[in-house]
């Protein structure tokens, strides 16, 4: 018999491992975890390299087939005043989502078309959520300053007192309510401007899809600055068939032309930012369709009744404009947050690899 079986001591059971539940804390945190891992494996779908025949392409289109939609308003010979104007532009600001859908079903097809462009996913949806609202809320207030500017530089005059301008394009128009003073119509104006938001970035959608959508990933690339900046100047020669109809900046010639690019470039960062920074188109149309409402809305209900021979100089499109945009650009080129840069869908941190973090977005 061997020692062992002699050993008087006694072998002690193991006492029960005692199991903790789960607490919420924990739970929610095992499907962030699950969740980031998730997106990760669906990431990254920007383009790695430029494709020159898909961007040439685009650019074609989207210019060859705005030429075309105002083609009957050039025949016409009555320009601007055309009735059919606002329609045939508003069927041309959808050429560039023509453009860009032709480019990824035909020429340069994605991983995934959704993601590239800048629709889905809306994850995080509180920074979507956060810089849709910035945009919706911030750019009005940059069209009122810069008119303010204007005002001060004596580049348009206003009237905030009798309302002047609003009360004569009224009279012309034969649209005076009776018993509707002036003072409530600026009231409705001023209120309904959200709304007025909403409707013209349906509209806005249409060349934001193609230019901050499909564009500006595919130039990225090169660089953020080459890619705003190429953007820009696409965007703004694909306004020439309006532009030379004396749109905008009341010229017909190609100074009106290098105008509005030179505006649209300036324009194009800040909405080119929006886009790169959220990994969504949605901010950014929200943008233009708050830069296009709120212009006009501001211009109509506060210019006076004799603006000035050309009031659009002293407005967003204009003088203080460019002022109130170069700042803005600084401001955002300083503060790091061109070079913020998520993937769709992904946080921050999840797109440069870094440890997650709970807050990061």
């Amino acid at each position: 018999m061997s020692n062992a079986s002699q050993d008087p001591t006694p072998v002690l059971a193991s006492p029960p491992i005692a199991v903790v539940p789960a607490t919420a804390s924990d739970i929610r945190l095992a499907k962030a975890e699950a969740q980031r891992a998730k997106n990760i494996r669906r990431g990254p779908v920007y383009p790695t390299s430029v494709s020159w025949p898909a961007v040439l392409s685009f650019a074609a289109i989207s210019c060859g087939l705005g030429w075309l939609v105002q083609l009957p308003i050039w025949f016409s010979g009555e320009g601007l005043s055309d009735s059919r104007f606002m329609l045939t532009t508003l069927a041309m600001m959808y050429t560039p989502t023509i453009a860009a859908l032709v480019c990824v079903l035909f020429i340069r097809r994605p991983a995934s078309i959704p993601r590239l462009l800048g629709l889905s996913p809306l994850r995080p949806i509180g920074r979507t959520l956060l810089f849709c609202a910035l945009a919706f809320v911030g750019v009005p207030v940059l069209a009122f300053l810069a008119m303010l500017l204007g005002s001060a530089l004596g580049l348009i005059r206003l009237d905030f007192v009798s309302y002047s301008g609003l009360d004569a394009a009224m009279a012309a128009a034969g649209q005076n309510v009776p018993g509707l003073s002036i003072e409530m119509i600026v009231l409705i104006n001023v209120v309904t401007l959200p709304i007025a938001i909403v409707s013209s970035s349906f509209a806005a959608f249409g060349e934001e899809l193609g230019w901050r959508g499909w564009l500006l990933p595919n130039l990225r690339p090169l660089g953020t600055w080459p890619a705003l900046l190429i953007t820009g100047v696409i965007w703004g020669v694909w306004h020439s068939p309006i532009i030379l109809l004396g749109y905008n900046y009341g010229r017909t010639d190609l100074v009106g032309v290098a105008l509005m690019t030179a505006w649209c470039v300036l324009l194009g960062i800040i909405f080119g930012w929006l886009r790169l920074r959220t990994a969504s188109v949605w901010p950014a149309v929200i943008a233009h369709g708050a830069i296009n409402a709120a212009t006009t809305t501001w211009l109509v209900t506060f210019s006076d009744a004799h603006p000035g021979e050309n009031a659009v100089w002293g407005t967003i499109l204009g003088v203080p404009g460019a002022i109130v945009l170069v700042g803005l650009i600084v401001a955002l080129t300083v503060s790091g947050q061109l070079r913020k840069q998520p993937q769709p869908g992904l946080r921050l941190d999840e797109s440069s690899g870094e440890a997650a973090s709970p807050r990061a977005s």
